[in-house]
């Protein structure tokens, strides 16, 4: 009975903790309802939260949507039921009848498009063929911003793969260019949801650079829209070969900074996750440190401590604690959980070098212990460090010792890593004067 005791104080510890460092609510705010919903799976799958609550939340999420059938199958497994509440009956009947509506409006221009003979007639001119479908198919102006709605409300009923092909033809077709970007915005959740992660990241590219060129109407929207953004671009980063890749190159952008200062400084656990596991991205960590030493009174978690204990305060016995944190954190992350072993991996790599930096002869135990390894785990590793030519130095059986060789980057390796973002900025900086001067023109 006590070691079940025991056993249950520790799982409700470890929840408690889970819980704290849970950032679902900060990232949902800033995503569109369906986006929320495979969060709210995931940490159903870990436990952490009572079940009751999380199908609460899955019945609230569903409301405002067009998904009823659905609500209504989620309530009645949460209340081991066959009835369902009078609100969610009528609700399904006003859908029906907002469908049926909807579908005999669309019809001529969702019949036209479903033709594939009549859409060989659209040529690469949106004004040729507004007139064309106003001459020989009598499809005015309004019948194509009912399809906007069809579209819409497809999404609504969870039905991504129909709207995400409406979308893509609306916008063949709209001439309004606020609406074309609304288009946009719908399509690339749709593509999210079908888990479409190549067309995913070319609609990413095409939000970044109508947000980042184009004038809003105040510096206020724009804002908010980059905010949008980088939370929803954590989808197509944590699925994307490379994607580590974009998401340093995307964020440590200023005016991406900024806006993760402004309005989402939760954003830094993603950013320094990716710092730490992606070794190509290694020449920003001098600015990740800087900027999470600035944000730190206002967002701070083991990921983003372990940065602070490590390469600010040198603080090896509070950088191995924070790694211990930052697994159970990882673990619990929706976007992170698939990296905790790369991550723990590349952590304690750069605990190792840091160690190095400052020491010529490193006792094997105490390394072991800086490491959370047995000796002869952390002996093997090291071992294998030396072997692929990641360390220079070698290891002392007898002593029982890892002995330094000279840690100083030559000439070539100062330069190769003084210009490894050259490139990078550069392209960036292009970007923001050719916008410019689309905007201004």
């Amino acid at each position: 009975k006590k070691k079940k005791k025991k056993k249950k104080k520790k799982k409700k510890m470890a929840d408690q903790d889970a819980t704290r460092w849970d950032i679902t609510s900060k990232i949902a705010g800033n995503l569109d309802r369906h986006l929320v919903f495979p969060l709210l799976e995931f940490l159903q799958t870990r436990g952490i939260y009572p079940e009751e609550d999380i199908m609460n939340s899955k019945i609230e999420l569903l409301k405002n949507t067009n998904m009823v059938d659905f609500a209504m199958d989620i309530y009645r497994q949460s209340h081991n039921t066959e009835e369902v509440p009078a609100e969610m009956t009528e609700r399904r009947k006003v859908v029906i009848a907002n469908l049926k509506n909807l579908q005999e409006t669309a019809a001529p221009i969702v019949d036209f498009l479903l033709d594939e003979n009549k859409v060989k007639d659209l040529r690469n001119d949106k004004a040729y063929n507004l007139k064309m479908l106003q001459d020989q198919y009598n499809i005015s102006q309004d019948d194509i911003e009912v399809l906007f709605k069809f579209a819409k409300f497809q999404f609504e009923c969870g039905n991504y793969s129909a709207c995400a092909d409406f979308l893509v033809q609306y916008r063949g077709l709209c001439t309004k260019l606020e609406k074309s970007f609304s288009a946009l915005w719908g399509k690339f959740a749709s593509e999210i949801l079908l888990q479409h992660w190549n067309e995913a990241l070319e609609d990413l590219n095409k939000l970044q650079e109508y947000i980042d060129s184009k004038s809003f109407s105040s510096a206020l929207a724009q804002l908010q829209q980059r905010i949008w953004l980088i939370h929803w671009s954590l989808f197509v980063f944590f699925n994307q070969e490379n994607g580590m890749n974009f998401l340093v190159d995307m964020l440590m952008q200023d005016r991406y900074v900024n806006a993760i200062q402004t309005g989402a400084p939760h954003m830094l656990r993603y950013l320094a996750a990716a710092v730490i596991i992606n070794k190509k991205r290694r020449n920003v960590l001098k600015e990740l440190i800087k900027l999470i030493k600035s944000e730190k009174y206002i967002y701070s978690d083991p990921v983003t401590e372990f940065i602070i204990c490590l390469f600010v305060d040198y603080d090896f016995e509070g950088a191995q604690k924070k790694l211990k944190e930052c697994e159970a954190v990882l673990a619990n992350d929706y976007f992170l959980t698939a990296c905790v072993d790369d991550f723990v991996e590349n952590a304690r790599l750069f605990i190792f070098e840091t160690y190095c930096r400052i020491h010529e002869t490193i006792d094997m135990k105490m390394l072991a212990n800086k490491l959370n390894m047995d000796q002869e785990s952390a002996e093997k590793w090291i071992a294998n460090l030396i072997r692929n030519a990641r360390l220079n130095a070698k290891i002392d059986s007898q002593q029982g010792t890892v002995v330094m060789g000279s840690q100083h980057p030559g000439v070539y390796e100062q330069i190769v890593e003084k210009t490894k973002s050259l490139t990078a900025r550069t392209y960036h900086l292009a970007n923001a004067v050719i916008g410019s001067g689309k905007v201004n023109s």
